[in-house]
């Protein structure tokens, strides 16, 4: 396949590796040794996190992987003749060395027209649910994995690729600990997942004044904040109607569908807002990737409502805080134009999900996906040009 290519600088902001089995624990330290363990169940390698063994992701060790942009067409076309997943993502493949470093990457960012990109882990989306009751241990792992991370990608490799650590928010000065741990190695841009923050007391919002400690050392450093799409605990919401069981993001349920999509990211970002973080930190800037982009609309529409009803538990209007510190990665199958109407150009990032099976195969080729209206010098903000400002990187 011969890549698309477009006359400006690409900056992907979502591209991911794939872990291998000491990820999460070639530094865990003596005392939470056994917390996360590989094991086989009828002849498949699981993980066990917590003593809990997980099928959140299918096969956790990634020796075989979907192929990139094999679920596109489901997407883009839907699904008429009831396929299952199995069928949608067809023959899988031996994971790639370019999944596992990032010297093996280089090479498949230039035949992909990539002048670089933010780096996502995979896996880790498993650990701070299945150790919301543990934050102490959520804390050590997290920045276990961020050890090896450092191992093995750094958080800025020659400038193009961008590796985002992650943040867990359950013990506030655990948190900025771990952001400054980060910070003196380089990272440009820390993960957090779109939900509440799971301390000793419960879940609380990650936008209330207990964490100001975090978000202000987040503004004085300028480093990016990447919310992007994990499992955020809102099976909790589904079991309302479904009844028990894990999050499988691979067996996919209507019902479930229709209570967590967007749900998470939606109300992360009113949180930060109708709790004041963003207005008191008004520098920060946060990117929501892989979440879509539909739910921006309805979410200002609804904070419009609220704020015109209690001004003043607000120190400016909301929507104008959220255009200010917020920019927005939509799924190329979104009504982009919509999306861009609301926030303008200079607010949206383009990601590709790549090699992940929902996201393109071809990365560049999201720009077919945009608009005709916008102009070349809009195309090449979305595409890159955005993003290369955010983390001063711009070419």
């Amino acid at each position: 396949m011969t890549a698309r290519t477009v006359d400006f600088p690409v900056f992907d902001a979502d591209n991911h590796l794939y872990e291998t089995r000491e990820a999460f624990t070639r530094h865990l330290p003596k005392q939470y040794k056994g917390a996360i363990r590989y094991v086989e169940i009828n002849g498949r390698t699981k993980i066990a996190v917590n003593g809990l063994i997980s099928d959140y992701i299918p096969n956790p060790t990634f020796e075989v992987v979907a192929r990139p942009g094999a679920q596109e067409e489901y997407y883009r076309e839907g699904n008429p003749d009831g396929k299952s997943l199995r069928e949608i993502f067809g023959d899988p493949m031996k994971c790639p060395d370019w999944a596992r470093n990032p010297e093996a990457r280089l090479p498949l960012l230039d035949e992909q027209g990539l002048d670089a990109t933010l780096m996502f882990p995979t896996l880790a989306s498993v650990l701070e649910e299945r150790m919301r009751e543990t934050p102490e241990l959520a804390h050590a792992a997290v920045h276990s994995l961020n050890q090896w991370l450092d191992d093995e990608w750094s958080f800025n490799y020659r400038d193009r690729i961008f590796t985002t650590p992650v943040i867990c928010p359950a013990i506030v000065d655990k948190a900025v600990e771990e952001l400054e741990w980060v910070l003196d190695r380089g990272a440009k841009v820390v993960l957090m997942r779109p939900a509440p923050a799971w301390g000793i007391h419960g879940p609380r919002s990650p936008g209330l004044p207990e964490f100001d400690p975090f978000w202000e050392l987040v503004q004085d450093s300028g480093v990016l904040v990447a919310f992007h799409g994990s499992d955020s605990g809102y099976t909790d919401l589904a079991k309302i109607w479904l009844g028990g069981g894990e999050f499988l993001p691979f067996r996919p349920d209507p019902m479930r569908a229709m209570v967590m999509e967007q749900r998470p990211i939606t109300d992360t970002m009113a949180a930060l807002l109708c709790h004041g973080a963003l207005q008191r930190f008004p520098n920060v800037r946060v990117a929501c990737i892989e979440n879509g982009g539909t739910w921006v609309r309805p979410l200002l529409k609804k904070i419009t409502g609220i704020y015109k009803k209690m001004p003043q538990e607000f120190n400016e209007d909301p929507v104008d805080t959220f255009k200010r510190c917020v920019y927005v990665n939509p799924f190329w199958e979104d009504e982009l134009e919509s999306v861009i109407d609301v926030l303008t150009p200079e607010r949206i990032l383009f990601g590709s999900d790549y090699p992940h099976p929902e996201g393109l195969a071809d990365p560049v080729s999201f720009v077919d996906d945009l608009p005709t209206s916008l102009s070349q010098d809009e195309l090449a903000k979305i595409m890159g040009g955005n993003l290369g400002e955010l983390i001063g990187t711009s070419r």
